[in-house]
């Protein structure tokens, strides 16, 4: 997530919903569109820039219990979580939570969360970000053109073969068998890709690669 967007959110997020589609915005100034905003409350908050990420969480006993890495904004533009990575401050592997923006608090210039000791961060669920399905889909086009191409090249051949006699018919039928072979594998492996659950897809693309790799070769080998 985008600092620039995070701190966007963290001042303007209750004043973006009262205003109106059509008002002007000018940054740095204490008026916001016709309404005139009054941004009092927003110059004395918190910057995530400066105040927030990436600083140390402390507990009310001084302690260190884990590090700002992100601040979640949810669907109805409010930041409601911040989320600390405690692992490395209580003994154990990577471990970042999700913990309610109402639990921090500055104190003294610090950002403490009372009450949290090790043993109640490493009692807290673990957060991991929702899958990105981004590079998923990318992997998936690209594979799917590489079978495309694949499928082109049997049609094409098919027709070549048609006419063809001698040897050159039976090398022409040869590495029709192995495309259609090497395409059906990598279709094959792909379906399983597709199948699985999007949280689990990576476990499948090193299968799908070495597939859609045999499969490269084939189509280059009957183009030579």
């Amino acid at each position: 997530m985008k600092k620039t967007i995070l701190i966007a959110a963290l001042g303007f997020a209750s004043a973006m919903t009262a205003m109106s589609p059509v008002s002007a915005q000018t940054a740095g100034s204490t008026t916001v569109g016709v309404a005139a905003f009054d941004l009092t409350e927003v110059a004395s908050g918190w910057s995530v820039k400066k105040s927030i990420l990436g600083k140390t969480v402390y507990n009310d006993a001084g302690a260190k219990v884990g590090k700002v890495e992100d601040l979640i904004i949810t669907p109805g533009k409010f930041v409601s979580y911040v989320i600390i990575g405690a692992g490395g401050f209580v003994g154990i592997g990577r471990h970042d939570v999700a913990v309610p923006m109402a639990q921090i608090v500055n104190q003294d210039g610090r950002i403490t969360m009372p009450g949290a000791t090790k043993d109640v961060i490493k009692a807290m669920a673990k957060f991991d970000y929702a899958a990105d399905t981004s590079t998923r889909d990318k992997f998936i086009a690209n594979a799917e053109k590489d079978m495309a191409k694949a499928r082109d090249k049997i049609t094409e051949y098919e027709k070549k073969a048609s006419s063809a006699t001698g040897d050159a018919r039976v090398k022409m039928d040869q590495q029709m068998v192995n495309l259609r072979q090497d395409l059906k594998a990598a279709e094959d492996k792909l379906g399983e890709m597709k199948a699985a659950t999007v949280a689990k897809w990576k476990e499948f693309e090193t299968g799908v690669g070495n597939a859609v790799a045999r499969l490269r070769t084939s189509i280059n080998k009957a183009t030579s």
